[in-house]
């Protein structure tokens, strides 16, 4: 194949861009409006998590279907699909005169960003020409690096000036814009060939997912109801283990498992999922101290991690362009170093972090993560032969959407812990204390992640 940078591969990626981006978005966005909607249809805090929890669930079930839905369907069959079940769950949510609709609308968006994200790593894999891959990359990870940070503003601007049903309604004009660049400029380049769908698999990766991901969400209720997280998880656990067994006997597995085979692949892998883990760890923990220890508004909160997440997300092409030139050691471990630094400074300043602080230490993470993200898998991905790519590929994004869920759970546990405990302190000065604990924990992960990415970087450049 003719490996091309046309005006065509140029708008596939921005439209397959744009749904995943909306996708992104609006999980974060919605998360802001959680007050408002409790008050609305009378639910619970733990009701209206499932706003989250519901399109979490979908969307990593999807994932690992990624390598089935790219051999069976063209590539523009699989965006058209996504692009038009996401108009229906937005239409669905800015309709919704019931808590369950609205979830039912959420829960059809997971699956329309599932096809998605996938979709748009696959076409750069395999349609970009490769001294542009790391470039092209960086540009897909700018996605995933960005939309997290920029959702609570989002959100917190559209309800402070509109109302919580604006967030989908502003939404649908960018996704039929994304159907319309998707539907002139998508092109296939391998034929797909029908392939039979491992069912069995799937049921087993659906109940590890919904096992694991419900258990993680019920864990800050782990003191006074402890059946509700390890009831869930252990069949999660249970449900993995049937999974990985019945892929190494199947002559059609869902996920081809010799990827892990490769060393480097895996410790890769393993990095990544920390590094997400951290991501969406600390955008829960900074808008959450911001307005409990800072004393400031929703609005605030997301303006101050908005410069961290642009500069990022302008940096992740850009590391991906050094990628392309110097190999992925030197960007890799440069940005790690600056996680390092900045987690270390978070931890050591947890309890009296300032609205300035916060502004420069976080800007400093993100300079780490636009190095860090998109070439790391990027370098993974090209440890493996072309037959394994789509496999890789899929279980680095549902590894991503996984890493959402149970980042997210950890330290909100941790920092609830910390809020309910007897001391005389203030409510504040617990919420602080909770936040240092948090960023410790997040400090060891990086160091681990440090650990293998050294690993299994040392043979490039």
């Amino acid at each position: 194949m003719n490996r091309q940078l046309n005006s065509k591969l140029i708008i596939s990626i921005i439209a397959t861009g744009l749904l995943s981006f909306c996708g992104v978005v609006v999980e974060t966005a919605t998360n802001i409006t959680f007050p408002v909607l409790m008050k609305e249809f009378s639910v619970s805090t733990s009701t209206v998590q499932w706003m989250t929890t519901g399109y979490l669930l979908v969307a990593s079930i999807m994932m690992p279907l990624s390598a089935f839905l790219k051999n069976s369907f063209t590539s523009k069959k699989l965006f058209s699909t996504a692009s038009i079940l996401f108009i229906l769950g937005l239409l669905l949510d800015v309709t919704a005169p019931t808590f369950i609709q609205l979830v039912t609308g959420r829960i059809i968006q997971g699956i329309g960003a599932g096809i998605a994200l996938p979709l748009m790593f696959n076409i750069i894999l395999e349609q970009a020409p490769i001294n542009k891959i790391g470039f092209l990359m960086g540009l897909g990870t700018l996605v995933t690096a960005v939309a997290p940070a920029i959702g609570p503003t989002f959100g917190g601007l559209v309800v402070d000036t509109f109302n919580w049903r604006s967030i989908f309604l502003f939404l649908l004009p960018i996704v039929i814009l994304a159907l319309i660049l998707g539907l002139v400029s998508i092109q296939q380049v391998t034929k797909p060939k029908r392939t039979k769908l491992d069912f069995i698999g799937l049921i087993y990766i659906a109940l590890t997912f919904v096992g694991i991901i419900v258990g993680f969400s019920n864990l800050s209720t782990i003191v006074t109801s402890p059946m509700n997280f390890f009831i869930p998880f252990v069949i999660g656990v249970i449900s993995l283990f049937l999974f990985l067994r019945h892929s190494v006997k199947s002559d059609n597995p869902l996920l081809n498992l010799n990827v892990f085979s490769n060393k480097s692949f895996s410790l890769h892998l393993g990095a990544y999922f920390l590094i997400q883990l951290i991501a969406l760890g600390i955008s829960f923990i900074l808008p959450n101290y911001i307005q409990l220890v800072n004393n400031k508004s929703a609005l605030i909160a997301g303006l101050i991690v908005l410069p961290g997440a642009a500069i990022g997300a302008i940096l992740a092409p850009l590391s991906g362009t050094i990628y392309d030139k110097l190999g992925a050691r030197k960007p890799i471990m440069t940005g790690i170093i600056l996680e390092i630094i900045s987690l270390l400074l978070f931890f050591i300043l947890g309890k009296t972090l300032t609205i300035t602080t916060i502004l420069v230490i976080y800007i400093i993470l993100m300079l780490g993560m636009g190095s860090v993200m998109g070439n790391t898998m990027t370098n993974a991905l090209q440890q493996l032969n072309e037959t394994q790519i789509a496999d890789g590929n899929g279980m680095f994004n549902t590894v991503q959407q996984f890493a959402g869920a149970v980042g997210t759970s950890i330290v909100s546990t941790i920092i609830a812990f910390s809020q309910n405990s007897n001391s005389s302190l203030t409510y504040s000065a617990k919420t602080a204390i909770g936040a240092q604990h948090a960023f410790l924990l997040l400090l060891i992960f990086i160091l681990i992640a440090c650990l293998s990415l050294n690993h299994a970087t040392k043979n490039s450049k």
